[in-house]
């Protein structure tokens, strides 16, 4: 999934310089809203698919909100942080970081509200976090099971989650699977408020 990530991001660049102009790249172009509305859309797909939810959060009562509160806090924190290391406002920064791992709505949420250069760098941003779990999960399983759920975000319910089966153990996963979902559903909010809270 990354590599065809990483592939339509260097097809669509290519696209870009060389100034093709055909049908469908101006369609989808110009209907850049209805692809976010799709993505959010998915959003709830995926939130309703599980179906043991409610069970669950009645299981593990607080617990299983202290962890994605621990990994927006921390996402947005380290956003700020790196916005202002890099001479941007602390604001666009925990935008960016606001996807949590989740790079396609990022970058086409960022794109429409901050312009092309911001949602690239959201869209690079999150898709370097996913990346970077399916490398730094396994040594992080070492030390700490939660850190792992941590390191994945957003995806610790879908693209990360295999490996959450193979390092860490069944309660782990269940956490990971309502970590996930939890952080799906306030991506769209954190950009929303963190753009908000810009004054633009």
């Amino acid at each position: 999934m990354i590599f065809l990530a990483l592939l339509a991001l260097f097809a669509g660049l290519a696209c870009g310089a060389a100034g093709l102009d055909s049908p469908v790249l101006s369609a989808l172009s110009s209907h850049k809203d209805l692809v976010l509305y799709l993505l959010m859309f998915s959003v709830g797909i995926s939130v309703g698919l599980h179906h043991g939810l409610i069970r669950s959060i009645r299981q593990y009562h607080v617990k299983i909100f202290v962890i994605p509160i621990g990994v927006i806090l921390g996402s947005l924190l380290g956003g700020a942080l790196c916005g202002l290391l890099t001479g941007r406002s602390p604001f666009d920064g925990a935008a960016v970081a606001s996807g949590l791992g989740w790079y396609s709505l990022a970058g086409i949420t960022l794109e429409n509200l901050l312009g092309v250069q911001m949602g690239s760098i959201a869209f690079l941003s999150n898709l370097m976090r996913e990346l970077f779990s399916f490398f730094s999960i396994p040594l992080l399983s070492r030390l700490n099971y939660y850190a792992c759920i941590a390191a994945a975000g957003a995806t610790s319910e879908d693209t990360t989650l295999p490996l959450m089966i193979k390092y860490t153990d069944e309660e782990t996963v269940i956490l990971s699977v309502l970590n996930g979902a939890i952080c799906s559903a306030f991506v769209p909010v954190l950009i929303s408020l963190c753009y908000g809270l810009s004054g633009r």
